[in-house]
């Protein structure tokens, strides 16, 4: 198991609420006292037809919650001082109807009054059959609670214990140690703010088989997109096609094509924050053939049409976050191509790197222009040197942060 030195000697409340992956609770527990994270755990009535309060207390080595209504456990540890006590929340599993009573407000048991009194951070992990996860009353559910600060973590894709497959696996124990400890090792500056990143290529299919789409890999996306939530912000990726895992404590929603990027962006909106990382497509084609494309005789002539933009759509968006940033890929005439971006697109911020001779994508480095706009019209222009793209994200992260600081001031 990998080390995480931030959960050395925090204090977790751990709610564990109905569903048969209660039982990764019982491992996530031994695995945070090997960290050194002091574990208090509630057990719903739910939870409790999975897992037994004697289990989790055997593997907390502390008293198990149930009940709201115990006279002892409130001269002991009320739920006001159990979530006081805490540095931090997590809900796993957190089932449909656990999500249901946080978005609404409920307060009906331990668990969902000690949730409704909490002034910590709170980690959720999902995990319910995968209807239940897309119906839309569970995903307004989480949209709703993602803006006001919760974060999420999974669910994940795959075979479900009612012979069913799809999204609705709870986060596997890794995944949730790793996203507690971004957690508790972010400074808080962008706490409360959702933040939507878009990151990868667009694939347009031409047929069933083929499809046009760019080199781009994701990495910058995504870096930046961990780089927001380390600063405590609550982060929606969307993301096309790549090869590289989703980041620990995002919200990674998977895409293909540029008008499904748009739509699950116009539908992850409102968000305080956009970053449009991702290089979509600018042209699909016209028509998509049904049949492969059979080779013989002339090569086919292909008709494309444009692609939505879908960084212009947002920066106008009636939704309009109220920091938007863009990236511009550029072969030549970066500073001229990046100001007439900036300006087209209506963007705030944007980072021009230029793209020739195969530079960016797909390495491990990135050097840009960081342009921004002024509210006057002016604008200032800063060359960031070549770097890792991993120290470029957490440069942008600050300074994204900086603005909201000085926001507040």
């Amino acid at each position: 198991m990998e080390k995480f030195p931030h959960l050395a000697g925090q204090n977790i409340l751990l709610v564990i609420s109905g569903g048969i992956a209660a039982y990764k609770a019982l491992d996530l527990i031994r695995r945070l006292r090997e960290q050194g994270a002091q574990v208090r755990c509630i057990l719903t009535k739910g939870g409790q037809q999975f897992v037994t309060p004697l289990a989790v207390a055997a593997l907390s080595e502390a008293k198990v919650y149930t009940d709201l209504w115990s006279l002892t456990d409130e001269q002991e540890m009320g739920h006001i001082r159990l979530v006081r006590a805490a540095d931090m929340i997590a809900v796993a599993p957190a089932s449909a109807n656990m999500i249901a009573k946080l978005a609404h407000g409920l307060a009906d048991d331990l668990a969902s009054t000690a949730l409704l009194a909490a002034d910590r951070p709170i980690l959720l992990a999902p995990a319910m059959n995968p209807a239940m996860w897309s119906n839309p009353a569970t995903q307004q559910n989480i949209a709703l609670l993602r803006q006001r600060g919760f974060h999420i973590a999974g669910p994940a894709m795959g075979d479900m214990a009612c012979g069913e497959f799809g999204a609705g696996r709870m986060a596997e124990v890794p995944d949730l140690m790793a996203a507690l400890a971004q957690i508790l090792a972010r400074p808080g500056t962008l706490s409360g703010r959702h933040t939507i990143v878009t990151s990868g290529p667009t694939r347009e299919p031409l047929d069933p088989v083929r499809f046009i789409s760019n080199y781009s890999s994701g990495k910058q996306g995504h870096a930046i997109a961990a780089a927001l939530a380390k600063r405590g912000a609550s982060v929606t990726l969307i993301s096309g096609p790549v090869a590289i895992p989703d980041p620990a404590g995002v919200n990674t929603l998977h895409v293909e094509t540029a008008a499904q990027m748009l739509a699950t962006c116009e539908r992850a909106l409102p968000a305080d924050i956009f970053v449009g990382c991702a290089a979509v497509a600018d042209w699909r084609a016209a028509e998509i053939q049904p049949q492969k494309i059979k080779k013989g005789g002339a090569a086919p002539t292909l008709k494309f049409a444009a692609n939505p933009d879908i960084l212009a759509v947002v920066a106008n968006h009636p939704q309009r976050p109220a920091l938007v940033v863009g990236f511009a890929a550029e072969s030549e005439n970066l500073w001229a191509n990046a100001t007439e971006k900036l300006a087209r697109k209506n963007c705030d911020w944007l980072l021009a790197n230029d793209i020739s001779g195969g530079k960016v994508f797909g390495g491990g480095t990135n050097a840009v222009l960081f342009l921004r706009k002024a509210e006057d019209g002016a604008i200032t222009v800063e060359d960031w040197p070549q770097q890792s793209k991993n120290d470029l994200a957490a440069q942008l992260a600050d300074n994204i942060a900086g603005y909201f600081g000085s926001q507040k001031a």
